[in-house]
């Protein structure tokens, strides 16, 4: 399982736009229906730095979201729109509580 964080800051003028791209993304997330991604994004209280959260349970998951067309859309547009470059964590998962949480302990128990 991976599980990543990227953070970045976009010009004010641009914010708008990139919830529209993000809502894209989530769109076609959707559309695909696949239960191995997770995909969160927030904004931080600054109103212009992005927060994404993807945790992908298996090999196949760790193609999405980037493999979508509205993803590759979303990147184009996000670059020249940038105040602050991304930055990417890859996070370990201690324990989670969600629906489902039941299933993602035991695949965590060896």
């Amino acid at each position: 399982m991976k599980v990543n964080l990227v953070q970045y800051s976009v010009r004010p003028d641009y914010v708008e736009q990139n919830k529209l791209n993000i809502e894209a993304v989530m769109r076609e997330l959707r559309s695909i229906g696949h239960d191995g991604v997770e995909y969160a994004v927030y904004l931080r209280p600054d109103g212009r730095t992005f927060m994404h959260f993807v945790r992908q349970s298996t090999v196949e998951a760790e193609h999405y979201p980037t493999s979508l067309e509205s993803f590759r859309v979303f990147q184009a547009q996000l670059r020249p729109n940038l105040k602050a470059a991304p930055t990417v964590e890859a996070l370990t998962l201690v324990d989670l509580f969600a629906p489902g949480a039941e299933r993602d302990a035991q695949a965590r128990t060896p």
